[in-house]
């Protein structure tokens, strides 16, 4: 026999029990988590209720006579405050999400995935379910118990009572962020009385169900195989980045032992192996196995972790939020240039957009010549060019606009120059302006239309336009 054929069966032999099979499309293994307190949860609690009340109450909130935030399509208007915004302010819009997108990457290279365990809409939302689930079925081990036992009238109850509590939230999730669009008050008396139009109705139900799916079911599968975040996270991550760590020379080797018992005479790290971290853990995962793109850094395992150095009568922090440098035996580089590059360079974007955004002029103007017709010849031989200026006030009050003319000579405007436009109004004007052919020395001249508020200076903008005469 060969060498060859010798290593084929070598090969053959260790090959079904060292190399394991991995199936993409198993099915999901549902995670019962333990409930913890602890100091990050309390702030947890404190970022998340702002953020829920805001999502909630902001479109039941009226200013100046508005729904505090609605996002009008069918008028292209956005109303945000008192502010309101039109398609032609959409290049601020996308200026705004830069920014935002702009600090998230600086957070991150700073604290690494604060966002998704603190204020994510996902992790937000799936922890108001999972309060849901705990309150009715009960502790880790109740649900798990629950699930093993075959169906009862207590079962049957509890689950409907669950289910029931989920399609509320997800129902009133739903509802209003509908009511962002359609406006809220008009479509819960719409939907009450069943009389909510097609399309309103439609995506009621589709953002219900698709809340019910997430929050209720898919949970941490959304944070690990939909989530673009978790994927490109670890090339905005350094070595002095926060992430919630374990620390491996403090904590091994791991046993379990007596409260009373020295770890040391035993040959033991601090970690007593009870496994609490994994049982709180989200997404399922055992922190002590080192930094995962699944973690979401919601420090559930910190708490849990301190909770038993506290009863064990150690030192918190075996889990903890640390950088990679500290758990080295270094020190953390609080200032380094990467974070200073992000905090300088954001803060010239936030301040570009505020100056644009306050320095606006809510007015805009838009200039059509009438394409069939270049001009038109008076019986005094005067030159007429039509013109229909499309005035839009995006302020919120009425104004009276005057329209003038510049750089024109001689010329004059046909028609009413002054229209009373109240906030949000959109107006075409059809005016004439009319040149004698001796002031003019080229066919076709360079000249300004200009619209001013008569009671603010500031209010007003100028389009350029052209009159044309024969050659």
């Amino acid at each position: 026999m060969s060498d060859n054929d010798k290593d084929l069966i070598d090969l053959q032999e260790v090959a079904p029990a060292e190399v394991a099979e991995v199936d993409l499309y198993q099915r999901r293994e549902r995670i019962y988590t333990r409930k913890v307190e602890g100091f990050y949860q309390k702030i947890r609690l404190y970022t998340g209720w702002p953020l829920l009340l805001g999502y909630f109450l902001l479109p039941w909130l009226n200013w100046n006579g508005q729904q505090a935030v609605l996002f009008d399509l069918p008028a292209r208007k956005f109303h945000i405050l008192g502010l309101t915004f039109w398609p032609q302010d959409f290049p601020m819009l996308a200026f705004l999400l830069i920014i935002a997108a702009y600090a998230l990457f600086a957070v991150t290279t700073f604290a690494g995935r604060i966002w998704c365990g603190y204020t994510c809409p996902q992790t937000v939302w799936t922890t108001m379910f999972m309060w849901v689930e705990q309150k009715t079925e009960g502790s880790r081990n109740q649900r798990i118990k629950l699930d093993k036992a075959p169906m009862s009238l207590e079962k049957f109850t509890k689950k409907f009572m669950k289910h029931a509590g989920w399609l509320f939230i997800a129902f009133m999730t739903g509802l209003t962020f509908v009511g962002y669009f359609y406006g809220i008050k008009a479509l819960a008396v719409d939907i009450l009385t069943l009389q909510a139009a097609g399309w309103g109705l439609f995506w009621t139900l589709f953002f219900t169900v698709a809340t019910y799916i997430n929050a209720g079911y898919m949970r941490e599968q959304v944070c690990k195989y939909m989530c673009p975040y978790a994927r490109f996270q670890s090339v905005m991550f350094d070595q002095d980045t926060l992430i919630v760590s374990y620390d491996k020379t403090r904590g091994d080797p791991r046993g379990s032992r007596k409260k009373s018992a020295d770890p040391s005479t035993l040959g033991l790290g601090d970690c007593i192996d009870c496994e609490l971290c994994v049982q709180v853990c989200p997404t399922g995962i055992d922190i002590r196995n080192g930094l995962q793109y699944e973690c979401i850094g919601c420090a559930l395992c910190v708490d849990a972790c301190n909770s038993v150095m506290d009863k064990m009568g150690y030192e918190p922090g075996l889990v903890r939020y640390t950088s990679e440098h500290e758990l080295a035996g270094g020190t953390t580089h609080w200032l380094r240039p990467r974070i200073i590059g992000y905090v300088v360079v954001l803060c010239l974007m936030v301040g570009v957009f505020w100056y644009n955004m306050f320095s606006r002029i809510p007015l805009e103007m838009t200039i059509i010549r009438d394409r069939n017709q270049l001009y038109t010849t008076t019986d005094t031989g005067a030159i007429d060019n039509i013109y229909t200026v499309q005035l839009v006030n995006m302020d919120p009050d009425s104004h009276v606009f005057e329209i003038s003319i510049e750089g024109l000579d001689q010329g004059e405007i046909i028609g009413e120059t002054s229209h009373r436009l109240n906030g949000g109004e959109v107006r075409s004007i059809s005016l004439r302006v009319r040149v004698r052919p001796e002031a003019l020395d080229k066919p076709s001249t360079e000249f300004d239309f200009r619209a001013q508020a008569k009671d603010s200076e500031a209010l007003q903008i100028t389009h350029e336009s052209r009159f044309v005469k024969p050659l």
